[in-house]
């Protein structure tokens, strides 16, 4: 094996890319500034870069005949797609089931993937966070922090988005008040999304890989992870940088969301989210299922409202913890049975989250205020 760093040695970090010539290099250099990187103990990194047409790729071989990238082990995989899979799916896919065949050429038995984008930004700890992160983990997810592109004049988009992570941390606090999940202890942030996702290549193997969807597919990973057993870390010490563009390459996608948020403030149209009341419904009856796994009884499956077929769908008896259960259970269940709430304007949402979190008696700042 070749003579790396003992933590960055078990690591490789996986970027799908597509005609991102202007923003891959800022992520090369990135993570070449990593901790724990050099010339002796190189980072691997795998682009995978696929249906291209700009000069991306020459970019990336400039940077590497100047020396702009010594500290990595780059590898690009080229790919042309056919038409109906030529999508972020597909190309993450690829991508990672490279980086963890790399793993296994290099004779690494406790390897790790990192799935990240072409236009995010790591910090210098990046890489180091997550594998500490993973010491009481299956899968990390990093926090994302929106990089304005330079737009700084744009004081009411960036209030905008402190409001909805306002609401989106009384939401945990919800959970962290009636359920806290032992495995991800507060302070945590609530984001697991391709950005900034690590998980070690045996479990990624295990799980099935990474579902190859045309959107959603880091959520279907992580939801993968948990249905085989595995603890979600959000760990505050994990973070990245990502754009905020609004013409993106998903629908539904982060650049759907920015372009959201852009309407909010240009065209006067409501951001809506779920009430407070509706994430206390979930969370108590995620408490009930995970109550009922304990307790292993049918009296105790039927207190938590739970049907023999549901039982049986979920099968009990090969979920290895409580995770995996309420995980089939939710993948079965859904919203049926949870109480109808439309969602409300994001003030009365915060309003909302206020109130119930003084009312259930946890120590709370006005997070409308």
């Amino acid at each position: 094996m070749r003579n790396l760093g003992p933590a960055l040695a078990r690591a490789v970090v996986c970027v799908p890319a597509r005609n991102e010539a202007q923003v891959l290099p800022h992520l090369l250099r990135s993570l070449n500034g990593q901790q724990g990187a050099g010339p002796q103990a190189r980072l691997r990194v795998l682009v995978l870069a696929n249906n291209g047409t700009d000069d991306m790729l020459d970019v990336v071989e400039r940077m590497r005949g100047d020396g702009e990238i010594a500290n990595l082990d780059l590898r690009v995989v080229e790919a042309t797609l056919p038409r109906e899979v030529a999508h972020v799916g597909t190309a993450r896919r690829m991508a990672l089931d490279a980086g963890a065949a790399w793993l296994v050429e290099d004779g690494v038995t406790d390897g790790v993937l990192l799935s990240t984008d072409a236009d995010a930004v790591a910090p210098p700890n990046w890489v180091m966070a997550n594998l500490r992160a993973l010491d009481k983990a299956e899968l990390v997810g990093g926090r994302l922090i929106i990089d304005e592109e330079g737009q700084t004049g744009d004081a009411g988009l960036a209030a905008l988005h402190a409001t909805i992570e306002r609401y989106w941390a009384g939401v945990r606090r919800i959970e962290d008040t009636l359920d806290p999940p032992p495995h991800d202890p507060a302070p945590r942030h609530g984001d697991h999304v391709a950005a900034s996702l690590a998980l070690g290549a045996d479990l990624y193997v295990a799980v099935g890989g990474l579902p190859p969807l045309a959107c959603g597919e880091d959520n279907a990973l992580v939801s993968a992870v948990r249905l085989h057993g595995g603890r979600v870390r959000h760990c505050p010490e994990v973070s990245i940088t990502v754009s905020a563009r609004r013409a993106g390459r998903v629908e539904g996608g982060m650049a759907t969301e920015m372009a959201r948020r852009a309407r909010v403030l240009s065209d006067g149209d409501a951001y809506c989210l779920p009430p407070a009341r509706h994430w206390q419904a979930l969370v108590e009856r995620r408490r009930a299922w995970r109550r009922a796994w304990w307790a292993g009884t049918p009296a105790a499956f039927r207190a938590a409202g739970l049907s023999p077929e549901d039982i049986a769908a979920a099968q009990v008896e090969v979920c290895v913890n409580d995770i995996a259960f309420v995980e089939r259970l939710e993948a079965r269940i859904g919203d049926s049975g949870l109480p109808a709430f439309r969602d409300v304007p994001l003030d009365a949402a915060l309003a909302g989250i206020d109130d119930l979190l003084a009312a259930l008696h946890a120590p709370v700042e006005a997070l409308s205020a």
